[in-house]
């Protein structure tokens, strides 16, 4: 098993976990809140855009299956060490796992803090280094 550290070994441990009744609108609130991002459906999923143009978190509504989740891009070597230290909690999705992005479910107890780290995670991945400079100003110190 990979070895975790920082921020992802919080993650993995998990705390303060809460099943959401409805985690589309937390995880909207979440996306909507970083610098210039956009929603749109994708795949008749509701999906979050950099700009409007590059995916950074998708919701997967039973898309493939009957579970609640998202779909997130991913720094390098988190997907593979998140989804080793809690495989309840994440996943390897279809069609971009391949490409490092990570699946996170949403039918499981979850702590609303780690999803927003994991929201600008993604954020970070695919956003331009002059939108990343703006969300650094705007986070508390």
């Amino acid at each position: 098993m990979p070895q975790l550290s920082g921020r992802l070994r919080v993650l993995a441990l998990g705390h303060n976990r809460d099943v959401e009744a409805d985690p589309l609108e937390p995880l909207r609130k979440l996306c909507l809140r970083l610098p210039e991002a956009t929603e749109r459906l994708s795949h008749g999923e509701p999906t979050w855009f950099v700009r409007g143009r590059k995916t950074f978190v998708t919701y997967s509504d039973h898309h493939h299956d009957d579970r609640l989740a998202f779909w997130c891009a991913a720094p390098a070597g988190a997907q593979e060490a998140l989804v080793a230290s809690d495989p309840l909690r994440y996943f390897v999705p279809p069609y971009v796992g391949h490409r490092g992005w990570l699946g996170v479910w949403l039918d499981v107890p979850v702590d609303w803090s780690e999803i927003a780290e994991l929201v600008a995670d993604a954020y970070r991945t695919v956003a331009p280094k002059r939108l990343i400079a703006e969300l650094d100003a705007k986070e508390p110190d």
